[in-house]
């Protein structure tokens, strides 16, 4: 028996999803009482929802909101929690238990665990963890992860597929960084990168180059405010900054003019790239360390971080300061990559609780995680392109927390002098974007609208109508429909706009196909008896990511059934080809690329075609059906009905179609892969006759009306999206104009 098939408006209110929360409620008298109220709102969000995010900028105590996570999920279960960190912030982590009264335990490798106890380990241990022991799962500072080569991530997201509670703590993710937003998302079980990219993004030129859609910009903020808390202050969640007002960051940039260099010219040059940036370090070494010294002597009773890029800076930085009476590992200490970890953590904890006064490390050994409140002076003995590894140095001490006014000692030099430029130039957009993410994600509400305003243009050449194809089909009388022609969304590979009437906004191929069913049995009863229903389709690709493994979905196939389900029958299908060549360009999709043919020509494959499956009405008596019968040899000749007729068209081009530039709001995509009028063109003077009403559902910016008018039809379709029906409008009109032309030149 058919399923019986809810209110249509029901199933829309049904499309509106937020987040699903899979955590427990707790009473905040439980919480720890040195949490701040703004903190006590973290916690019981990240408790309630069970997979959650913290995106709380440096200092807000991200430390102790996710020990108190970790302790309620432990007591609730009875069973550990893993907290996974950044080298030698786990034992800043013990110690911050330690004031909080939170035990928690280092993980070795052959810990036994006992139940109900929080233990934590650094993120290089996690290939010798056995993950399901644990209840609950903290990654902390978890924009780590996208610094990960993309296995390790994989490994990450793996081991703990199952685990039922989950909590990412970073500070405020890059603004310009969509894919951390993804990383998060697959990391907790929300949705997979690949499938939210699809959903909200539009991919510009470049393999990872994406930008968000102009009208998607609400619905995916709101997407993302339903599983994560994005703060900048306390005030961002409604509470008092009084205890949270930053001191002052002030830089102080020191400009060294190098001597003329024997390269033939008369100037030396003053900017780098990526090619010769660390040949020029060497080059300005010395006076780069020597500005290092005489800012250290300045200030000898206070802490220092000297930041470094190459281990000859460090070495010769020690050398000099033990030549001027410094002791190394009591007046300074260094850390470097190579030692053991124990040693490196050693160090970086005794800075932190001030048994040296000066630091000396890379970036990528101390940026991530650690507390060095103790300091309030860094020097940067050079500088390189990027602004976010910059960005995270600073936050070690200016974050909240911080009493004294940060000083930034910037070192730079004559020859270098286009890295300062580029790095305030990204400092400014960082903050904006920042700031703006903040605003967004904190002031939402769901972007997802279910209403629209009617319109309608009719003329006595066509019908246009704006608004829902599954709402406005019903208005059609039955049995009117002479021809149909269109290309329905592909599920959700593309989002067109943010109702939630837009089929594109669905979340599965089930749901996209629930609601293609509504209007489907309408499209069933419009249609007169007898006659035809010409669809275009092809197949989509299916990501490991996202499906769990690499390869093609038969949309085509499953359209099929579905016409067979509302009661068409099978006629007929025309395989349109399409360039492979062309579709390598511009997807680059591994299965075309001619090296992953070499490198393992399992994950080859071909070309997508593109399919016109045509269906037809087959209902009451056939002697009372309309036939086409206006075809004759002198408008249709046999040598044309014998190429038409050909199961594969080879002569379609892909860009034989309507400008679409009009109907591209600034931000959106251009209109994907709208059908080509050749298909179209053949299509209704295949299966239609002059003065007959030709149908879309899905009229996008006209092109089946469009050619219906060019060949005397009377064109009727439905469009849902402003931009997209406005040109559709124009388009129609402009052909309209055509056809009286020609007429009047005939």
């Amino acid at each position: 028996m058919q399923k019986k098939m809810k209110d249509y408006k029901e199933f829309l209110k049904g499309k509106i999803k937020t987040h699903q929360k899979t955590g427990f409620d707790i009473d905040e008298n439980q919480l720890n009482k040195n949490l701040f109220p703004f903190q006590k709102k973290a916690v019981k969000e990240s408790l309630k929802h069970g997979r959650f995010a913290l995106f709380l900028d440096t200092g807000l105590g991200k430390t102790i909101c996710q020990l108190e996570w970790a302790h309620q999920v432990c007591i609730k279960t009875n069973k550990p929690v893993l907290i996974l960190a950044p080298l030698a912030v786990s034992g800043q982590t013990i110690q911050e238990g330690k004031k909080f009264d939170i035990k928690i335990e280092k993980l070795a490798t052959r810990t036994i665990l006992d139940y109900a106890r929080i233990y934590i380990t650094n993120y290089e241990q996690l290939p010798n963890i056995d993950c399901s022991q644990f209840a609950g799962i903290v990654l902390d500072e978890s924009s780590i992860l996208k610094n990960y080569t993309g296995t390790y991530k994989r490994m990450i997201i793996e081991k703990f597929e199952r685990t039922q509670y989950k909590l990412a703590c970073t500070a405020t993710p890059s603004p310009n960084d969509y894919n951390e937003i993804g990383n998060h998302s697959e990391f907790l079980n929300i949705l997979d990168a690949t499938d939210m990219r699809s959903r909200w993004f539009v991919r510009d030129e470049g393999m990872n180059n994406y930008r968000l859609k102009m009208y998607a910009k609400i619905d995916f903020f709101s997407w993302i405010n339903s599983w994560c808390i994005f703060a900048c202050r306390p005030s961002d969640l409604g509470f008092s900054d009084n205890e949270f007002i930053l001191p002052g960051l002030e830089y102080d940039e020191h400009l060294i003019t190098t001597s003329s260099r024997d390269n033939g010219k008369l100037f030396n040059d003053i900017a780098v790239n990526a090619t010769n940036f660390y040949s020029e370090l060497r080059e300005t070494k010395i006076e780069r360390i020597a500005k290092v010294l005489e800012i250290l002597e300045a200030k000898k009773d206070e802490y220092f971080i000297v930041w470094v890029k190459q281990n000859e800076e460090a070495d010769y930085l020690k050398k000099e300061l033990k030549k001027i009476g410094y002791t190394e590992n009591t007046d300074f200490v260094e850390v470097r990559g190579n030692e053991k970890p124990e040693v490196k953590e050693s160090k970086l904890l005794g800075y932190g609780n001030g048994d040296y006064r000066i630091l000396i490390t890379k970036g990528k050994i101390a940026q991530f995680g650690m507390n060095f409140q103790v300091c309030h002076n860094q020097i940067f003995a050079a500088l390189d392109f990027s602004f976010e590894g910059l960005y995270q140095q600073i936050r070690r001490s200016y974050r909240f927390g911080q009493k004294e006014v940060v000083n930034i000692h910037l070192i730079t030099v004559d020859t270098m002098q286009n890295v300062m430029g580029i790095i305030l130039k990204k400092e400014k957009a960082f903050n904006e974007m920042k700031e703006e993410m903040n605003k967004e994600i904190n002031n939402i509400n769901h972007g997802l609208v279910m209403d629209y305003i009617k319109e309608e243009v009719r003329t006595d050449n066509y019908h246009l109508i704006k608004g829902d194809s599954c709402q406005e089909i019903k208005h059609i009388e039955s049995d009117s429909i002479d021809f149909s022609v269109f290309s329905p969304p592909f599920e959700s590979l593309f989002t067109y706009s943010n109702n939630i009437c837009d089929m594109g906004n669905c979340d599965s191929s089930d749901e996209f196909f629930e609601q293609y069913e509504y209007m489907m049995h309408d499209l069933y009863r419009i249609m007169k008896p007898g006659r035809l229903v010409a669809v275009h389709t092809k197949d989509l690709a299916r990501y490991k990511n996202s499906s769990g493994f690499t390869g093609l979905y038969d949309f085509t196939s499953k359209n099929h059934r579905l016409f067979e389900k509302v009661g068409f029958k099978y006629h007929s299908k025309v395989t349109i080809w399409t360039d492979p060549v062309l579709e390598m360009q511009r997807t680059k999709t591994q299965r075309l690329l001619y090296k992953q043919l070499r490198k393992d020509a399992t994950y080859s494959g071909t070309g997508l075609p593109e399919y016109l499956t045509i269906f037809r009405k087959w209902e009451g008596s056939e002697e009372d059906w309309s036939p086409v019968t206006n075809k004759t040899s002198e408008n249709f000749p046999l040598d044309l009905w014998q190429k038409w007729a050909s199961p594969v068209w080879m002569d379609i081009r892909r860009t034989d179609v309507l400008n679409n530039r009009e109907g591209t709001d600034q931000g959106d995509e251009k209109h994907i892969a709208p059908l080509q009028l050749t298909v179209i063109d053949r299509a209704i003077k295949m299966w239609s006759m002059e003065g007959e009403k030709v149908f879309t559902p899905f009229l996008g910016i006209g092109s089946e009306v469009y050619m219906a008018i060019k060949n005397n039809r009377f064109g009727v379709g439905i469009e849902l999206k402003d931009s997209y029906f406005n040109v559709a409008v124009k388009n129609c009109n402009n052909a309209v104009s055509k056809q009286l032309q020609f007429e009047l030149f005939d």
